[in-house]
């Protein structure tokens, strides 16, 4: 009779049923972990994120950009400039009035002539019709005679009056207004002639259309 040899089932080493346990137990960490986190997420964050997202993108549309102001705009005709001492150029975005120096001062001086009032009536009267709660910026100029230092501080002190004025009897409120003096760095004609520094000395009130 033949003899059976028979060999006993091999049995998996014990540390391989733990570590297949462990790999299991550490799946279903991670996936109760993750469903964890996106019950979490609130409307605060996705809008949190959606702003951050505006902010890197970012939405200028309702942003005017100054540095668009064309100085050598072409002139602009309104009906309620009457005053020929009173030039307008500009846009339906914007618009500069300007006025020669000698028509709102005396020589060297910052106080506004009682003769310039009403032209500067016309100014503000304008600006509502047509900018109303629009930002204003003055912007005053010289011609080269003198230092430029000193130039420069005419420069503000006489756009410093202009705005004064326009607050005071003008019905514009002063956070609508701000300065900028130029001095005699953006001459419009050559300081070499008298009928040249005169086109130079200059107020530019600025205007643009209200947001």
């Amino acid at each position: 009779m033949a003899e059976l040899n028979v060999q006993p089932k091999s049995k998996r080493p014990g540390w391989l049923w733990l570590l297949l346990i462990l790999l299991a137990l550490a799946l279903l960490f991670f996936l109760f972990r993750s469903c964890n986190r996106d019950q979490n997420t609130t409307p605060a964050d996705t809008d949190a994120a959606a702003a951050d997202s505006t902010a890197m993108t970012g939405d200028t549309t309702s942003v005017f950009d100054w540095n668009t102001v064309d100085f050598g705009a072409p002139a602009a005709t309104y009906d309620e400039i009457t005053d020929a001492d009173i030039t307008v150029r500009g846009n339906d975005d914007y618009a500069i009035y300007s006025l020669d120096e000698t028509i709102l001062f005396d020589t060297d001086k910052n106080t506004i002539k009682p003769s310039a009032a009403e032209k500067l009536k016309q100014v503000s009267a304008s600006m509502g019709k047509r900018f109303a709660n629009g930002e204003v910026r003055i912007y005053g100029h010289t011609d080269a005679k003198g230092g430029a230092g000193y130039n420069m501080q005419l420069a503000e002190q006489r756009a410093e009056a202009v705005k004064n004025w326009l607050t005071q009897n003008g019905n514009l409120t002063g956070d609508r207004i701000s300065l900028h003096p130029v001095g005699e760095a953006q001459p419009v004609a050559s300081n070499a002639t008298a009928e040249g520094r005169q086109q130079n000395r200059r107020v530019e009130i600025v205007v643009r259309r209200g947001a």
